[in-house]
């Protein structure tokens, strides 16, 4: 797997981390998901650098322009709710983009310590042939992201994979190295070190989900 970990290069990428982290700034919902838009859009940007380019002719009021524009058939897959802020982000830079949902959440039991991930609602376009872009803000287990990479297999097969998350755990991140083929890529903003005992990421930020659109009942 080839993994882009943006945080090992300094850029305005760390103004958004930081405020998506501090437990005073996060109390504003709107900066929240706007912090977690803009870490989208750079994702998306630096994703942009490997895509396919064509020659394209432009004609302007004063001539022609000649330049490269992306040919790739992008499918653009939020796993909700948390990923909605995120997959808008993208779809700002990958305007032209097909979208694909799908619901994937933790489920406790009676122990909140064992979790399992359950996959429930999905609307996917064909696959077939695409650039597939996977996209969730926290990669704590990577478990939501093989769960849902397997949900889509029926859809067809991607000619390339990609996933986007904001803050990852490192063993997140070995889990789909290990899971994925070595021809996919992560674009990830940060890692962290480790997860807590109900596979939260330390010091991550929290809930992302419940940070952007308010806290839940089901647990």
């Amino acid at each position: 797997m080839h993994i882009h970990n943006l945080s090992l290069q300094n850029s305005i990428l760390n103004t958004f981390i930081s405020e998506i982290r501090n437990i005073e700034i996060q109390k504003d919902r709107m900066r929240f998901r706007r912090n977690i838009e803009r870490i989208g859009e750079v994702l998306g940007y630096e994703m942009s650098k490997t895509l396919n380019y064509g020659s394209a002719n432009i004609k302007t009021p004063l001539g022609k322009a000649y330049i490269s524009l992306p040919k790739n058939g992008i499918v653009l897959c939020s796993i909700l709710r948390a990923g909605i802020p995120l997959h808008n982000g993208l779809l700002n830079y990958f305007d032209a983009a097909d979208n694909a949902f799908i619901s994937a959440y933790r489920h406790h039991e009676h122990n909140p310590e064992r979790i399992e991930i359950i996959v429930e609602y999905l609307a996917c376009p064909s696959l077939e042939g695409k650039t597939l872009v996977l996209a969730d803000p926290m990669l704590a287990t990577g478990h939501s992201m093989l769960n849902t990479f397997e949900a889509l297999k029926p859809y067809g097969a991607p000619k390339e994979i990609h996933l986007v998350s904001v803050i990852g755990a490192q063993d997140g991140v070995d889990f789909v190295k290990n899971n994925f083929s070595e021809n996919v890529h992560l674009w990830i903003a940060a890692i962290d070190k480790t997860l807590n005992s109900y596979s939260y990421i330390v010091p991550g930020l929290g809930d992302a989900g419940d940070l952007a659109f308010g806290e839940k009942l089901q647990q």
